[in-house]
């Protein structure tokens, strides 16, 4: 205050400014925290009406799926590795994605929990489903066809005629040796080229 009652003027606008935005950045943010926090407990909403559905799997085929809440930026509810629940962006929307290798897919959008939990129940089975029939497919074949009798082990030697020669030197040898030869004279030929470089 001066000597007249005024207030008195600061000198600093940029701090007073800084400070101002500081205030409205931590208001801001925490705003973004309670919508975080409300995003989170709607997906656990999800995940608790998810439980009996996650219970009748077996579990042999429990490790196709990884369903658990991630907090990040963008809270997800995980159903296995490709698909996850995510809010829309009104924050109220329940978005069931899947990711594949040509982008992002929706496969439900709701504002409702049940729809969603059909959905993913429906998504559940048909992984199973594909999981059964590779497995199926892959198993060996529970009738194995008859091996054919081995034949005794003279039969299967043939016997030697003539007397035997060393390598490289049979019938058809020469051609061997001509590739020997030929390749033995190109090395011989590049390595005095490259002499005569230098």
């Amino acid at each position: 205050m001066d000597d007249s009652g005024q207030p008195k003027a600061t000198n600093k606008p940029l701090r007073e400014a800084v400070r101002s935005a500081r205030i409205e950045a931590a208001e801001r943010s925490a705003v973004i925290v309670e919508l975080r926090d409300a995003e989170a407990a709607r997906l656990g909403i999800l995940n608790d009406a998810l439980d009996p559905v996650f219970t009748e799997i077996a579990t042999e085929h429990l490790d196709l799926f990884d369903r658990g809440i991630g907090l990040g930026t963008q809270p997800r509810l995980w159903i296995d590795m490709i698909a996850h629940v995510a809010m829309g962006r009104d924050k109220r929307t329940y978005r069931f994605l899947q990711d594949t290798a040509h982008g992002r897919r929706v496969l439900a959008e709701s504002l409702e929990v049940e729809p969603i939990v059909k959905a993913i129940t429906v998504y559940v089975a048909r992984r199973l489903v594909a999981r059964e029939q590779m497995l199926a497919s892959t198993a060996p074949a529970l009738v194995m066809p008859a091996m054919p009798q081995a034949r005794p082990f003279e039969s299967v030697i043939a016997p030697m005629t003539g007397p035997s020669r060393p390598f490289g030197f049979g019938p058809r040898s020469g051609d061997s040796w001509f590739m020997l030869f030929a390749g033995l004279a190109i090395g011989v030929g590049l390595m005095l080229a490259l002499f005569s470089l230098r």
